[in-house]
């Protein structure tokens, strides 16, 4: 008897961590080259920034009912991507100002969900192509932001599957639990302020604008979630083993970096956005 209780309970556990090696492999591979972009920044930065428009462009096209060939796909893809060319060569007002005009094209081509995609994705993007380019905190920054959203990942997946508990959105994401938001936010928002000063402790005021990152990425991560809710499908795609969709797994940054770049510029002077 106690034998067979115990099976559920194993399998439960069991599927609780069965896509961990899946994620983590995936994370491996992908995290050094984003975080050597990230490095290198200039070409490197902006060819990884237009590649993942292009992606979340097709993304989005496809979620909308679209072939991924299909005109709206390509107007999506390329247009996406030509906003951030067109910010760099002519300034980012210039690209916002374009990813305006293209969000009123794909509605009148493709109607008005497909039309949400464009700021959806096109405004995060630009934002972390803002923040990395500025010469004097640009590294620093879009490091920071990096490293709070990761933190944030691995510590509600973790708070999560070991704490478990009340569910945080049960009707648009039963995975996600109390536990797990709540870990997420203290091990982001901690990993933020310890990064800030390396081996020399917490930089409290870095905690302020590490929490708020980590807060907004998984408002992010829930706007994604709904949207999927909204669709009937898992995963927004499968390009990324074990994480699903470019949009499963860039959600939070899509979301947490126009915030990032709002408290890059609010600081001015040329310090890092934390300070």
């Amino acid at each position: 008897m106690a034998h067979a209780l115990s099976e559920p309970v194993k399998q439960a556990n069991n599927g609780r961590w069965s896509d961990f090696g899946i994620r983590l492999a995936s994370a491996a591979v992908l995290g050094p080259i984003a975080l050597l972009a990230l490095w290198y920044g200039g070409l490197a930065w902006t060819a990884l920034i237009v590649v993942a428009l292009i992606g979340l462009g097709t993304e989005w096209a496809r979620l909308a009912g679209y072939q991924m060939f299909s005109p709206v796909a390509l107007v999506t893809a390329v247009g996406m991507a030509g906003t951030a060319v067109l910010a760099l060569q002519a300034g980012f007002a210039a690209g916002f100002g374009a990813l305006l005009l293209l969000s009123l094209a794909v509605w009148r081509l493709a109607g008005r969900f497909a039309a949400a995609g464009v700021p959806y994705a096109g405004i995060g993007g630009l934002a972390l192509l803002w923040l990395r380019l500025q010469p004097a905190t640009g590294l620093r920054d879009t490091l920071f932001l990096v490293v709070v959203i990761w933190a944030t990942d691995i510590g509600a997946y973790l708070a999560g599957r070991v704490i478990g508990g009340v569910k945080l959105a049960p009707r648009i994401s039963p995975g996600k639990t109390w536990s797990g938001s709540i870990g997420g936010l203290l091990i982001g928002g901690f990993t933020g302020a310890l990064m800030t000063r390396g081996m020399h402790g917490i930089d409290w005021w870095a905690l302020i604008p590490a929490a708020m990152l980590s807060f907004f990425a998984q408002a992010g991560d829930l706007l994604e979630s709904a949207v999927k809710r909204h669709l009937g499908v898992k995963d927004s795609g499968d390009t990324i083993p074990g994480h699903g969709g470019l949009f499963d797994r860039l959600d939070g940054f899509l979301a947490a970096a126009p915030v990032a770049a709002l408290l890059a510029l609010y600081v001015q002077g040329g310090l890092p956005l934390w300070r």
